[in-house]
C-alpha cells in the first residue's frame, strides 16, 4: 500500500534517493561480482568508469539533447548588445502585423469614403434615391401649403366685401 493510504501522500515531504548514494551502491554489488572472477575483469570496470567520469563531465556542460544536435529556436532571442556605431538609424523599420492592418483598413477606409463622395458606392446611390423622394414629397407639401394659403386669402377677401 502507497504512503498515506489509498489516496497517496497528502503534502507530506517525498524522498528522493540521492544520486552519490544509487552510484555508491551499484558500484558495492560490482565489486561483490567482481570479488568472484579474474582480475582481468576488475580492470576492465576500472577502465569504464573512468570513461564513464569523462561522459559525465561532458554531460554536465551540455544537458539534455544539446550534446546530440545543435539547437536552432527562432522563438528563442538572443540577447545582443548591439553598439552605437552599427545601429543603422536611416534603415527602414519593418511595421508589426498590427501596424500593416491598421494602415490598410485606415487607407481602405479613407477610398470609400472618396467613392461615396462621388457617388459610385451602392450605399451613395441608394441615399441619392432617398433624398430625390425626400426634397420631392417636401416641394408637393410646399405646393399645397402655397394653394391653400392662396385660397384662404381669397376667402376673407370675398368675406370683407
Amino acid at each position: 500500500m502507497p504512503r498515506g493510504g489509498r489516496k497517496g501522500h497528502k503534502g507530506q515531504r517525498k524522498q528522493f534517493s540521492n544520486p552519490d548514494e544509487i552510484d555508491r551502491q551499484m558500484k558495492a554489488q560490482k565489486e561483490l561480482e567482481a570479488n568472484g572472477g579474474a582480475e582481468k575483469e576488475s580492470s576492465a570496470e576500472s577502465d569504464e568508469e573512468s570513461s564513464s567520469s569523462d561522459e559525465d563531465n561532458e554531460s554536465k556542460r551540455r544537458s539534455g539533447v544539446e550534446g546530440l544536435i545543435e539547437i536552432e529556436n527562432p522563438n528563442r532571442l538572443s540577447q545582443k548588445s548591439k553598439k552605437v556605431v552599427d545601429v543603422d538609424v536611416s534603415a527602414p523599420r519593418e511595421l508589426s502585423r498590427r501596424e500593416r492592418e491598421e494602415i490598410e483598413k485606415q487607407k481602405s477606409k479613407e477610398r470609400y469614403m472618396k467613392l461615396h463622395m462621388e457617388g459610385k458606392t451602392e450605399q451613395a446611390r441608394t441615399d441619392l434615391a432617398r433624398l430625390a423622394i425626400i426634397k420631392k414629397q417636401r416641394e408637393e407639401a410646399a405646393l399645397k401649403r402655397e394653394q391653400l394659403r392662396k385660397d384662404k386669402d381669397v376667402e376673407e377677401a370675398k368675406a370683407k366685401r
